[in-house]
Order: structure tokens, then sequence, then C-alpha cells
């Protein structure tokens, strides 16, 4: 075409997913699904654009002034931001998500190679990443989470997303291991939620309902509007279910906001919000009798406390992207959230308010260095939250059972200051035209400031006093180089680490534990990717070894009560390999495949704990294997389907390894039947069922669990048995 200049400030929007892709400056978007997509610049044109059998990745797009809409393709066979990475980076479409039904975020991250998401309840629930986290008793740690540009890792290093509406995130981008120096340089890595956008210049509304064993009821609603510069996309949900187990009610309400707004060729802004209602019955975890015999009963002390959890939570952000000219751009970001929770425990009754504000920005740009390519970042990001505590006596023990939980007298009462502050910088330097040096440096300040607001006694020492800790450096250094346009290698060195919660800097006599440091590690990597056989085959393999020194035990001294040591050092050694085949692909069928495989050597390298030397054991808490496979169909008239096999080896469950949980496999299928009844209307059909085969395994375990009295202890959660899930949706486009 004569007179061609690149399609700059325009996007892509996936007309299935309505993921929005932005071209960089050159034009260039990245496709990674091959269907319908519209071409739009705000407030010029809007164009349908369809990516079919040749599943073109990298697209570069240039326009005609003459001839506005034209549109010339160029294909590469690996994506471009992916092909010359230098970290683990695993992509989870929206094709990903829709494999399972939108209940649980298990499914989905337990498809990732090296991620490994244990649930034993709805609201119950552990993210490992490479062994990181796997020690941590309750929830999740020692790995970040972004959704969109605000942090769901509070000031302690807990990370909680499965409370969020799985139905309103569009994909996940998981970066493994220690080598983000961009999103704070965490042990594990790091899991970006990138919110569904609405499409421009449209408005929809779509309904869905599912019903499920085990009294499972969701509905999900959406309306979508587009004008020519703007668009809202609201998202809201009820979920409820009885539970497979006594004591396991569980309601959930969910509201979601994301619009962004084009304000000019320069400025982009865009708001998310996020409220989550939940009341989450907890029947905790049972001990070996109990877990073989009666997998459906609640602990006993927790079902007559009728023990739950209820919690509302709210994020909001607000981000400005702003280009000052073709080579430097601006992102910002600011962000609140809050948290009030409710736990009345066998133990005690909990209640928890925090309060979270912050920042978030980056410049990115690119220059000429030696006649070379430089592209960089450089940017920090400010957090500070405002968390409050208090315990109270539960009665329940002196009321008729069937009473529940009854609120005694206060047992603490705790405030915390909790502030960080990351400064971060990462280049890329295109050395040649096929090699690419990364080089990065995250530095942190973590501290915490407690005040203890309860009667001072002999019982109740005063607690109150700082933790701040030392500067933290985290270099990063990699490299990347194409073979060829199909394939392509990398390795890094990176260094991580992981901050001390305030909870565990508390000695029993009210002192905080000044001498704690904080786990940190080093990664060492070597990966491959790319693409063979006609385009068909899309694979990755990864090795690593991650050292952790400086290991952060969790020593319980009390039936709710830990103090946190360091006790020793840690090894990762693994091997990641995934891989995606297309068997058949026309206009009116496909057939594709996938598997991924997971090998994990984790040992204790050092490790004496309360005069046990456990050094040379297998890490608690994380299987030797883990294996995932699966079959999806697609047809032109709507039918579709899907199997998924996952398989999880045994893992260890004491220090001592003296007790193992079972490896087990489990197979999930899902088909549906979507057609287009009109130009307007799109119906959607499913069913499901999990677990199909009726496996008896456990879904999470608590490792290194004590026994008080003379009650065994209760190490784990069982599994749902085979249950399955049907519903049907509709979407309507004004």
């Amino acid at each position: 075409m004569a007179n061609e200049t690149p399609l700059a400030n325009a996007f892509i929007i996936n007309t299935k997913t309505k993921d929005t892709l932005i071209s960089n400056k050159n034009g260039n978007f990245n496709i990674t699904d091959f269907g319908s997509y519209l071409l739009q610049k705000p407030g010029y044109f809007s164009k349908t654009v369809q990516f079919s059998q040749n599943d073109y990745r990298i697209v570069s797009l240039q326009i005609n002034p003459q001839q506005l809409g034209e549109v010339v393709f160029n294909t590469n066979h690996v994506p471009k931001p992916l092909k010359k990475a230098t970290a683990a980076i695993n992509i989870v479409t929206s094709k990903d998500i829709e494999r399972a039904n939108n209940i649980n975020f298990s499914p989905v991250l337990n498809r990732v190679p090296g991620v490994f998401m244990q649930s034993g309840t709805l609201s119950t629930n552990r993210i490992v990443i490479r062994g990181i986290g796997s020690r941590t008793l309750y929830g999740t740690s020692k790995i970040r989470a972004y959704f969109k540009d605000i942090p769901l890792t509070n000031g302690s290093g807990e990370t909680n997303i499965e409370d969020f509406e799985l139905g309103s995130i569009s994909s996940f981008e998981i970066i493994k291991g220690a080598v983000s120096s961009i999103y704070g340089a965490g042990l594990g890595g790091t899991i970006h939620l990138k919110p569904e956008s609405a499409t421009f210049n449209q408005t929809s509304f779509s309904t869905e309902l599912t019903l499920g064993s085990f009294g499972l009821v969701k509905s999900l609603n959406e309306l979508n509007y587009g004008a020519s510069k703007s668009n809202y996309k609201v998202v809201y949900s009820h979920t409820e279910s009885d539970g497979y187990r006594d004591n396991n009610n569980y309601n959930r309400e969910t509201l979601t906001l994301n619009s962004n707004h084009y304000l000019g060729e320069k400025d982009e802004l865009s708001f998310l919000g996020s409220y989550v209602d939940l009341k989450a019955f907890i029947p905790s975890s049972i001990n070996a009798s109990d877990f073989e015999n009666r997998p459906k009963t609640a602990a006993l002390n927790w079902k007559q406390a009728q023990g739950y959890e209820a919690a509302k939570r709210g994020i909001f952000g607000l981000s400005w992207k702003h280009q000052y000219s073709s080579s430097l751009n601006q992102n910002t970001s600011i962000f609140t959230s809050f948290r009030d929770a409710y736990e009345p425990r066998p133990f005690n009754i909990l209640t928890e308010n925090s309060f979270a504000f912050g920042i978030r920005t980056r410049l990115l740009g690119d220059i000429k260095l030696l006649e070379k390519d430089l592209n960089w970042t450089l940017g920090a990001e400010v957090f500070r939250e405002h968390y409050r505590s208090k315990t109270f006596e539960n009665l329940y023990e002196a009321f008729p059972i069937g009473t529940g939980s009854v609120q005694g007298a206060k047992a603490s009462d705790f405030k915390e200051k909790r502030d960080y502050y990351n400064l971060f910088f990462e280049g890329n330097y295109e050395f040649s035209e096929a090699t690419t040096l990364s080089v990065g440096l995250n530095m942190n300040q973590t501290g915490y400031d407690l005040t203890d607001d309860f009667a001072v006694s002999e019982e109740n020492p005063d607690q109150s006093g700082n933790f701040q800790f030392k500067t933290i450096l985290s270099p990063k250094f990699g490299v990347s180089h194409l073979f060829s346009e199909a394939i392509s290698a990398f390795a890094s060195i990176s260094h991580g680490f992981s901050p001390i919660s305030s909870a565990e800097t508390l000695l029993p006599d009210g002192q905080i534990n000044t001498q704690l440091k904080p786990e940190t590690g080093w990664n060492f990597e070597l990966g491959t990717r790319g693409t063979s056989l006609d385009n068909r085959l899309n694979y990755s393999l990864n090795i690593y070894r991650l050292d952790v020194k400086n290991l952060l035990v969790a020593r319980r001294v009390g039936q709710d009560q830990y103090i946190g040591v360091n006790a020793g050092r840690t090894q990762h050694d693994g091997l990641e390999l995934s891989a995606e085949y297309q068997w058949f692909q026309s206009a009116d069928f496909t057939l594709s495949s996938f598997a991924n495989y997971s090998l994990n050597h984790y040992k204790f390298k050092e490790f004496i704990d309360d005069g046990q030397n456990f050094s040379g054991n297998e890490l608690t808490g994380v299987p030797n294997g883990i294996f995932n496979a699966g079959v999806d169909v697609t047809s032109k008239i709507g039918f579709y389907g899907n199997i998924n096999f996952q398989q999880v080896g045994k893992m260890p469950i004491t220090d001592s390894n003296n007790l193992y949980s079972n490896a087990y496999s489990l197979t999930n299928l899902k088909i549906g039947y979507a057609p287009k009844l009109s130009e307007q209307l799109q119906l959607n059909l499913f069913f499901g069922l999990n677990n199909i085969f009726d496996t008896a395994y456990a879904s999470q375990i608590l490792i290194n669990a004590n026994s008080f009295g003379n009650a065994a202890p209760r190490y784990y959660y069982p599994g749902e048995p085979s249950n399955y899930f049907s519903g049907i949706s509709l979407n309507y486009v004004f």
C-alpha cells in the first residue's frame, strides 16, 4: 500500500473473551487465539478482523490514510514479548478458564506447571509456586498478586485471590520464581489478574445460572456499555452452596466494575472496583480415621462452635496512562482497599479491620544505545496498611449444643501500621536481532509498628513495638536468544525475598524478635520455548534451582499461638514442561490437546527445629510431581467439550517425613452447546462432571498438625467426591 503509516494508539478486542490488546508505537498487536477481533481507534473507526486457520501471533497493522481500515498482516511463530522473555511466564487465557466451571480457582491454576493450589473448601485455600508457600499453615503467602495494577498482597505478605469473581477475569499472567523485579521480587513469583473489559461502540447484557451438587446455585450477570471513547463493564454474582461436609455452607456476593476512557491520543484513564460480601462456614481439617471413614464430618469443635468467616472486602484503583512521546510513556495507579472480618473459632473469636492505600507509578521508554534498542522501565510502589485485630473468648462450651459461638470477654487488642516501598528498574537491551540482555533491580524497605491496646498483666504483657527490615536489594540478570523464528531459549539468575509477618515476630513473653531475618533466595534457570510441526505444536521447557536461606518456621506453642524462627535452608530443584497441539482445525471443527508436567525435587538442605535435625528430608506439603492433560473439541454448529486429567504425587505431611499423603488422580469433563440464535442473541448450555471416577483424596493438607489432649492430629481436608454442575447463559447484543 502506498503512504502506509503505523496504526499506533489503536487496539483490538477479542469479541469472544473481550480481552483488549493495545498496539505499541509500531502498531504491533500480540494475538494468542484465533477468532474474531474488533479493530478500533477511539473516535475514528471500528473494523472487524477475523483470525482463522493461520493462527496469526504477531500482527503488524498499518493504514493508508486514503483507505482507512485497510489491514496488512505479518506473523511470527512465537509471540514477540514471550519469545524474548528471560523468565518462566505462563498465560492462562479465557479458554483455559472456561474449561471448568467458574466457581473455583484451583482447577484453573493447577493446570499451570509449577503452580499447586490446594483447596480445602471454597474459602480455605493455599497457593504454592515452586514449593514456596507450602509451609504456610493457613492461606497463601510468599507470592505476590495484582488485580490490574492493584496489589492483592497485604502488608504482611499474605495473598487472597479466591474471594474474587472468576467470571470477571479475562486472563492470568503468572511469573514464576524470584525474577519479577517490577513486582517486588517475591520468592515464589507473581500472579497478575486481568479483568474483563467491555467492547467499545457496543452494548450487551449476559446472564448465567449454574446449578450443581451439594446445593450449588450461582447467578452471574454482566452489563457492557461501550461508546466511541469509553466503555464500562459491570459484573454481579451470587454464589451459595451447602457444601460437601458438615458446617460447610457458603454464601458470597460480588460486584466488579471496570471502565476505560480514552481522553485523547496521549491519555487513557481506567477505573477498577471490586466488592465482596462473604460468609463461609469452616469444617476445618479432620484426623485420619474420620478422613477414611467419615469424610463428610467437620472437626467436632468447629462443628459445635459453628465456626465461620464473615468478611466484607473492597478494592478500588484509578490508573492513568500518558504518552509523553513515541518513546516515553508513564503508567500511574492509585489504589485503596478495606476488609472487615468476623471469625468465630473454637479457641476464640477474631475480628479484623484493615484499610490500605498506595500508589504505583512507572516510566516506560526506549532509546538507542550503541545503535541498539534499549527498552526500560523505572518506577516505584508505595503501600501503607492500617490493621486492627481483637480476640474474644468463645463461650460456646458453656451453652447447650446447637447454640454455636457466644462472644465473651476481650482477650487481645492490637493496632498495626504496615508500610513498604519498592523501587524498581528493568531494562532489555537488543544486543542483536537474535539476542536480548535483561537487567533488573528491586529495592524494598518494609516495616511494622505494633500497638497493644489490651490491659497489661503478667498473663498479657505489653507487646507494643516496631520492626524495621534492613533494605533489601534484589538483582536480576537474564539473556534470551532466538535460534530461529520458531525456537528461543533463555537463562536467568535472580534474587528474591519474602517479608516476615508481624505475628511471626512476637515472642511468648510479649517482646518483638528483632533477630529474625526474612527468607531470601537465588533463582537459577534455563528454559526454551517454541513451535514446530507447521505451527501446530507450542511447547516450553524450564529447569531451575532455587536456594532459600533463613527458612522461617512457624513453631506452634499453643492451640492458636505460633512463633517464627529461622531454622535453616531449602533447595528447590525442578523441571516444568508444557505443550499444546492442534490435531485438526477447519472452519467446521477443531480438535486440540494439552499436557504439562512438573517434577519437584525440593528438600531441606539445612533444617534444625527445636532440637530435631530434618536436614536432607523432603520439603513438607509439596507433591513430588504433577501431571495434567486434556482434549478440547469445538464445532461450527456450537457443540463443544473437553476432558481433563490430573495426577498429583504423594507429599510429605510432617517434617520428619514419617507420614505422606497418597497420590491421586482426578478426571473432569465438560460439554456444551452454544448456538448463535440470531445476530444479537447467543445461547450457551453446559454440563460438567468433576472427579468422574469418585476418587477419595485429600484436597488440602495441614502440615505438622499437633494433637491436644487425647485427640489425634487433624491433617486432612477431604476432597469432594464425584459431583456435577450444569447451567445456561444468554448474551444479547443491543
